[in-house]
């Protein structure tokens, strides 16, 4: 791969600041697809050189909690909302999570990955070089496998970085009811055995709930992941405070997601173990939480705090990355250098991959976006809009 030298652009490194560069103050030097340099006036013997005409230059955004595999949908389940049902009661009546279970058991791989590359192609419009996605909707052994093989085939199919997570704790299947136990020894931790000889997994979830697993069932699941040298995550403190924010920081856990019912003793917890706070705007908006994540205790603890779509069937069938960052702004008040902080290295750091992606430093992946704006502010303020220049993934643009 030849030598690529990007002048004339505003770059935002992610490092820590979001102010542009002035256009040409600093120029960026790539090859073999990685970042060699970043700097002014720097070589351009031998280099093709891409002028980017004053542009905005950020790191490729990241989405780092999506269910994006999955098969059916549940539109119906927003009408059942808009008459005042809550999402509680829809999924004890076999709806939610059960639902999109039925659906996608009912596909193969090649069905799911058919059915889920629209979505991600969605998320590539706007810049994303890097999806999170986890398994989930099969609560099934192999269901679950065929999840991420899906995922793992879509990587193949697109120029992305997917990381794949195993999700099987995400709900009890009908055949499982009253028998936590058995089903995370016999599916959860019988499948991640399973899906981690295969090179499947690349880090464990739950969704530790009431209408879920507790800490207590999840402890030997988080056991095993360790054992594997696995990464851990944790949906936590959605609905309730059940526990699980503390549970996943004593365990090391890379992120714990939602966070709603967080508290400041969580906070200070997720600081000292190094988890992200990854806070979901979109499942807020549309299940109509009042309860909001607590912001200013992560800000006062140090915890880096990510943005992501959670893009899924029912409750936040969102697959835009850009309004995902005006809705951290408008309903969790986040500042513009948190929101795009929040896509870039924070949410690397989310999928503990900050050796590799989210900011714009020499020996990291060359994933760049170029935006048709002059400042981040203009990328956190439009809604419906997408200024999206052109993607680089590892160095090289990437068709529209």
């Amino acid at each position: 791969m030849t030598a690529t030298l990007w002048t004339n652009a505003r770059i935002v490194t992610a490092d820590g600041t979001t102010t542009p560069s002035a256009p040409g103050a600093l120029e960026l030097l790539t090859d073999g697809g990685k970042i060699v340099a970043l700097g002014a006036d720097l070589p351009r013997q031998g280099a093709k050189i891409v002028d980017c005409e004053g542009r905005l230059m950020t790191p490729a955004p990241i989405d780092c909690h999506t269910h994006l595999v999955f098969g059916g949908d549940r539109a119906f389940e927003f009408e059942q909302r808009l008459d005042g049902v809550a999402y509680e009661e829809i999924a004890r009546a076999g709806g939610g999570i059960k639902a999109s279970m039925r659906a996608t058991r009912a596909m193969d791989v090649d069905q799911l990955v058919t059915a889920s590359l629209p979505r991600l192609d969605h998320l590539l419009a706007e810049g994303v070089s890097t999806v999170e996605i986890k398994s989930g909707y099969g609560l099934s052994v192999e269901a679950e496998l065929h999840m991420l093989r899906a995922a793992r085939a879509m990587e193949t199919q697109r120029n992305v970085r997917i990381r794949k997570t195993w999700l099987a704790a995400h709900a009890l299947p009908p055949e499982y009811a009253g028998r936590a136990v058995d089903y995370i020894h016999e599916v959860a931790i019988a499948g991640l055995n399973a899906g981690h000889a295969e090179g499947l997994i690349d880090a464990v979830d739950s969704f530790c709930e009431g209408i879920a697993f507790s800490t207590e069932e999840l402890a030997p699941l988080y056991a095993r992941a360790k054992a594997l040298g696995l990464d851990v995550k944790i949906h936590s403190e959605q609905l309730s405070h059940a526990g699980g924010t503390a549970f996943a920081a004593r365990h090391g856990a890379l992120s714990a997601d939602h966070l709603e019912y967080a508290t400041a003793e969580d906070a200070a917890l997720m600081a000292a173990s190094g988890t992200v706070a990854v806070l979901l705007p979109g499942a807020f908006y549309t299940l109509r939480e009042t309860v909001l994540p607590p912001v200013e205790a992560f800000r006062a603890a140090g915890v880096p705090m990510a943005l992501s779509t959670d893009c899924n069937p029912g409750t936040s069938p969102l697959t835009s990355i850009l309004m995902t960052m005006n809705m951290g702004a408008t309903l969790f008040r986040l500042t513009v250098s948190e929101c795009l902080k929040a896509v870039t290295c924070n949410a690397a750091q989310a999928l503990g991959l900050s050796n590799e992606t989210g900011r714009i430093a020499p020996g990291l992946s060359a994933d760049l976006a170029l935006w048709d704006v002059e400042s981040p502010a203009q990328l956190v303020a439009r809604i419906g809009f997408n200024p999206l220049h052109s993607r680089v993934f590892r160095g090289a643009e990437c068709p529209q």
